[in-house]
C-alpha cells in the first residue's frame, strides 16, 4: 500500500484528489492539506511515500517543495499551469497532472508511482478471470466553492444547481432556495462541471439539462427564468435535447 499525502491550496482540488485515491486499492491517504508547509514537515517526519502537489500555493511553491524534500518520497505534481511540465520533471517527479485531472489520468500516474517506489510490484496482480468484475468510477457529485471570508468553503451538490451565470471574475451559482456567489470565472468552472448534465450555452451561463422545462428558440426557460442560447452552443443544445 503507498502512503499518499495530498497538497492544494484549493479545498475543491483537494477533495477531488482524496476521493480518486480513495478509488485506487493500491493507495491509501494518510493526509490532505491546503499548507504546503505542514505537507513538507510530515514528509520529513517520513509519515508518505507518495505526495500529489500542486505547484501554485502561498508560503511555498510546490517547486520550492521539491528541493526541500530531497527525495524523502516520490511526487506527482497537479497544477492548471503546463509551463512548469519541463522544471517538474527535471526535478525527478513521478508525473505531470494537468487540471482538471480526470480518473483516468490520475490512475496512469499513480500506475507509474507503483512501479517506482521499491517494495511494490510493478504491476498489481489480476484476480482470476472468473472472480473479476467491471469497475466503475464516476466523478464527485458535489463541488467545493470559496465563501465570503478566508479559508470558508461551501459544498453544493450537483443536483441543487438549477444555473450558473457569470459575473466577471465571479459566478452566481443558482440553487432551488439561494443563490451562492463565489470567485472564479465561469470558463474555470466550466472545466471542473460534469457534461452533460452541464452545458454552457452562452457566455454568460451553464445550465443543467435535467432542469430545463422548455426550450423556445433561442430562449431557455428553467422556472421562471429565462435564458439566452447563443449561436455557437446552440447546436451543442439541440443534440443534446434530440438524444435525451
Amino acid at each position: 500500500m503507498i502512503r499518499c499525502l495530498a497538497v492544494d491550496d484549493e479545498a475543491p482540488a483537494l477533495a477531488i484528489l482524496a476521493d480518486y485515491i480513495g478509488q485506487v486499492p493500491f493507495l491509501a491517504l494518510v493526509g490532505a492539506t491546503t499548507n504546503p508547509v505542514e505537507a513538507l514537515t510530515w514528509v520529513q517526519q517520513g509519515r508518505a511515500d507518495l505526495v500529489f502537489l500542486d505547484i501554485q500555493m502561498p508560503k511555498l511553491t510546490g517547486l520550492q517543495f521539491l528541493k526541500l524534500n530531497g527525495n524523502k518520497c516520490k511526487v506527482i505534481l497537479t497544477t492548471a499551469y503546463p509551463e512548469y511540465a519541463l522544471e517538474g520533471y527535471e526535478n525527478d517527479v513521478v508525473d505531470y497532472l494537468l487540471k482538471p485531472i480526470s480518473f483516468e489520468r490520475f490512475l496512469k500516474a499513480a500506475q507509474k508511482a507503483l512501479a517506482l517506489l521499491p517494495g511494490t510490484p510493478p504491476e498489481p496482480v489480476a484476480p482470476p478471470a472468473a472472480a473479476m468484475a467491471p469497475v466503475v468510477t464516476s466523478p464527485p457529485g458535489h463541488m467545493f466553492v470559496k465563501g465570503e471570508t478566508k479559508n470558508k468553503y461551501l459544498r453544493i451538490s450537483y443536483p441543487d444547481i438549477l444555473y450558473i451565470e457569470g459575473l466577471s471574475n465571479y459566478v452566481s451559482i443558482q440553487l432551488p432556495t439561494q443563490r451562492v456567489v463565489t470567485y472564479q470565472t465561469l470558463k474555470e468552472l466550466a472545466e471542473t462541471l460534469p457534461q452533460p448534465p452541464f452545458l454552457r450555452v452562452h457566455k454568460s451561463f451553464i445550465v443543467s439539462l435535467d432542469k430545463i422545462r422548455m426550450v423556445d428558440g433561442n430562449t431557455i426557460y428553467i422556472g421562471e427564468k429565462l435564458i439566452p442560447v447563443s449561436e455557437t452552443y446552440r447546436e451543442q443544445l439541440y443534440r443534446l435535447i434530440r438524444e435525451a
